[in-house]
């Protein structure tokens, strides 16, 4: 069973999905809730990690933090794993091109499997791909078709003006 909760944002509701006593999953739409057809997500917005969690971005969306501090479980191949783990370096209000993050894990072939890795990172904001920029310095990619939600991570950081 999975307990979720849900935040409004300046980039829309934000779903956070937890199991036991580990963060598993944010979500951007309630996509996940039409699927679930064999009940396993229930809304708990008094589970204390969903409150820590939602609690915590709503202090990133006012500006009052830069990091957070919630326990999670990530699921992924070792290689995404690895990614997911070199975004965790990228300071607040700093980006990388995906051609840093290839020489970060010492693989400087596998640009597009990073691409790759990062549009599965189950944990945006958290995990912060959204500090990955193309190597032209364009936003590339983002949860899929979500640039403006890129876009806007970046002008709060403070990336953009």
């Amino acid at each position: 069973m999975y307990e979720y909760s849900s935040t409004p944002t300046p980039i829309g509701t934000i779903y956070v999905i937890c199991r036991k006593d580990h963060l598993v999953r944010i979500e951007f739409d309630s996509e996940f809730l039409q699927e679930d057809k064999e009940g396993l997500y229930k809304f708990a917005p008094e589970d204390p990690l969903c409150q820590m969690v939602t609690s915590q971005l709503q202090e990133y969306f006012t500006g009052k933090r830069s990091t957070f501090e919630v326990p999670y479980n990530l699921e992924g191949t070792p290689f995404q794993e690895e990614v997911w783990n070199a975004l965790c370096n990228i300071p607040y209000g700093e980006v990388r091109c995906y051609q840093d993050i290839a020489k970060e894990i010492n693989r400087p072939l596998a640009v597009r499997a990073i691409g790759q890795a990062n549009r599965r990172n189950p944990l945006p904001i958290v995990i912060p791909c959204h500090r990955v920029i193309g190597k032209n310095k364009e936003l590339v990619g983002y949860a899929g078709d979500k640039i403006g939600m890129k876009e806007e991570l970046l002008r709060l950081e403070g990336v953009l003006a």
